[in-house]
């Protein structure tokens, strides 16, 4: 999608589309994080909305779905030929 760059004060600004907001979940007032890639790109990331006590359950369900076996570096260094 191509934006287009306007002044707005002594600053220039690009529209978010709708579509873009309804996505991220944006609202008036939230604060980007603007970084400058390397190949001149600006990347812009939204606000976290990361729940630590929803990734915590998550965690133990996933946890109890996938029980930790033997570590595999163990594994590796049996099966390792010297």
């Amino acid at each position: 999608m191509n934006l287009q760059v306007a002044k707005w004060g002594n600053s220039l600004a690009v529209r978010i589309p709708a579509a873009y907001v309804r996505q991220t979940g944006l609202k008036e007032g939230d604060q980007l994080l603007a970084q400058l890639g390397t190949d001149g790109a600006l990347h812009l990331s939204a606000p976290s909305r990361w729940n630590r006590k929803a990734f915590a359950q998550e965690l133990a369900r996933d946890t109890q779905d996938m029980p930790l076996g033997s570590p595999v570096m163990e594994q590796l260094r049996q099966e390792a030929r010297y």
